[in-house]
């Protein structure tokens, strides 16, 4: 149904092929038709006269792109992304916005984060399972779905993008994302600092086609590439036999995934233009993947350069622009000081940023039963502005990242994680040092297991304890709570499949057949029935007050060491709530309250 082909010739044959079809029915009213329309020059040039700024940064689209490009660039790159815009969202691009005021999101919004996979009928497309599965299950309790990516892929459990515009076969098509899109707020990948290897542009790469010749960073000779931060322990440089011999092509992730070379405008183009079309597919927020790496020059680190902050600055402009309501998200897994600079000012760069030092921040407090270097932490969490908020989570997809709390726990609390991961049986991944050193990374681990030992006889319930109570520090912080599947529905880890495939995160990737799954949920003394009953308990209460709004205050209390005590407020004052939490296995007694071990208590 969705047929698409690519302004930048990422996929198809470089043709632009959209259908007239009319506009749809989501969860927050009619979503952007995706028909082009035949609008004369002159009345096209009128209708963006003077339109061009973003919601709070005061650069127009122009002065983004002549900050990249030149100012001799800047004119005819403008045009033809205006042109692109009115392919992909005529009705947009006839109406355009001033950008937006107050974050448009509440108490009641918390996303899933899952695969388009996770659970599987026979003969039924997975996405229309999946969907049916989460109508019966979630429905009311959540409001959005991050669907991990669902294009084609060559590896990377789909994160090395073969086709920016197409749904896997294997997965279903375009109708039934926008089926998906009529239930819930979606949330689509944007993996633009790289695309498979197998994709068109870069197969037109080794072909020389010259359409693609400069698509990609070549490195020729030795220069010293020491500075560059490697999130990986593999070799940079990739060789490739090309049409017109070796070269060695930048890889920061892994040999089947090549960046993209930004520096050339016809690539960003091409970036610009998947961003648009996931916007008229329905996107309500958009991933921004590994996007700290996006631009590079070398003699440089390589990540966090001004160009990078200033492309998402450009596409925020544009949003705010054409489709003010959709969200963009930065994906930065680095130290906190740096993550949270992808807010920009407050207004012109990210409204939602991964909050990556909690998970760990929140292992760690479990673990050691005291929770002091998570207050002194979260007391000192700041928003610049009501247009941003975190996204908070305590798993995902990945692992649990080191570096975000490097500088707040010490180097022996991290250890100290690691050989925990190690002893209920996950694994650590590494990234490599300037030095030539390895660091750890990452703790490759399902969450429950995180936190209690799979090997020892404790008693279930006291397990599931500990685990709600991490959950609900989560979900008692100012933001927008992203809950993964495995974590909502009580998975333990998957070592068997990790150890096969030699790819330690697929230790919390497993998929279900959806009958074995349900089946398990039907038994309510089942692990899987307890925790999800758990979970629909705490977003209930946190959707029936307003103090758990994203826009409001946020106090954070050191009554005892034992306990993570935050006082939510709502933003017009009239609620408020003291959440309690014990992270310990002892009675605690606080601000009159006694809790147990392992105790949430929000009043």
């Amino acid at each position: 149904m969705r047929a698409a082909r690519s302004l930048g010739c990422i996929s198809g044959e470089g043709r632009i092929l959209t259908l007239r079809t009319g506009p749809r029915v989501g969860r927050r009213g009619v979503l952007p038709s995706v028909a082009t329309y035949t609008v004369p020059h002159s009345l096209l040039a009128l209708i963006f006269k003077k339109v061009g700024r973003g919601g709070g940064s005061g650069h127009s689209l122009r002065e983004h792109l002549a900050f990249l490009y030149g100012e001799a660039a800047a004119g005819p790159l403008e045009a033809r992304l205006r042109e692109i815009v009115r392919q992909r969202l005529p009705d947009a691009a006839r109406s355009p916005s001033a950008g937006r005021g107050a974050l448009a999101l509440s108490q009641r919004d918390a996303l899933l984060i899952t695969y388009a996979d996770q659970v599987r009928e026979a003969g039924e497309p997975p996405l229309r399972t999946l969907a049916a599965f989460l109508d019966r299950h979630v429905a009311g309790a959540l409001s959005g779905v991050h669907v991990l990516p669902f294009y084609p892929s060559s590896s990377d459990d789909g994160f090395s993008v073969v086709d920016y515009f197409q749904v896997d076969p294997a997965l279903g098509a375009w109708s039934d994302i926008e089926r998906l899109a009529e239930r819930f707020d979606l949330m689509f990948d944007a993996v633009f600092n790289h695309v498979s290897a197998q994709s068109q542009a870069f197969q037109g790469f080794l072909r020389d086609d010259p359409r693609y010749r400069d698509w990609f960073i070549t490195v020729e000779g030795d220069p010293d590439l020491s500075q560059v931060v490697r999130p990986r322990a593999l070799p940079l440089l990739t060789p490739f036999a090309t049409a017109t011999g070796e070269k060695k092509v930048w890889t920061t992730f892994s040999a089947d995934q090549v960046d993209l070379n930004v520096r050339n405008p016809e690539v960003l183009l091409a970036l610009l233009d998947a961003l648009l079309f996931y916007v008229a597919q329905g996107a309500r927020y958009i991933r921004l993947d590994a996007i700290a790496y996006l631009w590079k020059e070398i003699g440089t680190p390589c990540i966090h350069l001004p160009q990078t902050h200033r492309v998402i600055q450009l596409m925020r402009s544009l949003l705010d622009e054409v489709a003010p309501d959709t969200l963009l998200i930065t994906e930065t897994n680095v130290p906190h000081r740096d993550n949270v600079s992808y807010f920009g000012d407050g207004t012109d760069e990210a409204q939602l940023v991964y909050n990556f030092a909690l998970p760990p921040l929140v292992l760690h407090s479990l673990a050691t039963g005291n929770a002091e270097a998570l207050t002194r932490w979260a007391a000192g969490l700041a928003l610049p502005s009501g247009q941003v908020t975190f996204f908070n989570f305590l798993a995902s997809h990945d692992g649990i990242g080191v570096n975000p709390v490097r500088g707040i726990l010490s180097d022996s609390d991290i250890d100290g994680l690691v050989q925990r991961v190690e002893a209920h049986g996950g694994f650590i991944s590494y990234k490599q040092n300037p030095d030539g050193s390895r660091s750890p990374y990452e703790l490759n681990i399902n969450f429950f297991d995180a936190l209690s030992d799979p090997a020892a006889k404790e008693p279930e319930d006291r397990q599931a304890a500990r685990f709600i109570s991490a959950q609900a520090i989560m979900l008692a912080l100012r933001g927008l709570p992203g809950i993964y599947f495995h974590s909502l529905f009580g998975s333990r880890g998957d070592r068997a499949a990790a150890a096969a495939s030699g790819i330690p995160r697929r230790i919390n990737r497993q998929k279900f057949a959806a009958a074995d799954l349900e089946r398990e949920l039907a038994d309510p003394d089942s692990r899987r029935a307890k925790v999800l009953s758990g979970f629909k308990r705490l977003l209930e209460e946190r959707q029936a007050s307003a103090a758990f709004h994203p826009g409001g205050r946020q106090e954070v209390l050191a009554l005892d060491p034992r306990l993570f005590a935050v006082r939510r407020t709502s933003p017009d004052g009239r609620e408020t709530l003291l959440c309690l939490h014990n992270v310990s296995g002892e009675t605690v007694t606080a601000d009159r309250e006694v809790l147990g071990p392992y105790e949430v208590r929000w009043r």
